[in-house]
């Protein structure tokens, strides 16, 4: 099981994600979360998430950071941009059990929110189920070996 004080995380929001993030990083920042990195937006200012996505994908695909959170307005958008990356498994949810069964059945390395449809008591809850569950492996591991690498 993890435990938030040994885990890196990055962390990106498109404008309707902004103030969800920020929310999500006060309390990452509460939990003695071991490395946080804010890679934007920075204002509630419309931009576009794939200029935030990106980066925090490509971060977290080379190993700097060990999870990643992505948020937009659907989380749609967002998630699609992330998980463009190969090494990249991001998990949309909206509830608890939706971000366990996304660590355990999917090995999700990235959990994904929408941010105009879920409630901040919502979101705070699948941040700590999320990184509190572990990969069980077996027979989903090999579902996992047949998601495209190319």
């Amino acid at each position: 099981m993890n435990t938030l004080n040994t885990l890196s995380i990055a962390i990106c929001a498109d404008h309707a994600g902004y103030e969800l993030k920020n929310t999500v990083i006060e309390y990452l920042q509460s939990k003695n979360v071991k490395l946080l990195h804010d890679f934007g937006t920075y204002s509630a200012e419309s931009c576009d998430y794939a200029d935030f996505a990106h980066p925090m994908a490509s971060a977290v695909e080379s190993g700097e950071f060990d999870f990643g959170i992505s948020i937009c307005g659907s989380g749609n958008g967002i998630s699609m941009t992330v998980n463009k990356h190969q090494g990249i498994r991001a998990a949309l949810c909206w509830n608890e059990e939706i971000a366990e069964l996304a660590r355990q059945h999917n090995n999700a390395n990235v959990l994904s929110m929408p941010a105009r449809f879920v409630s901040v008591e919502q979101v705070l809850k699948m941040v700590d189920v999320f990184f509190a569950t572990d990969f069980e492996g077996g027979r989903h591991q090999g579902r996992i070996d047949k998601i495209p690498q190319c």
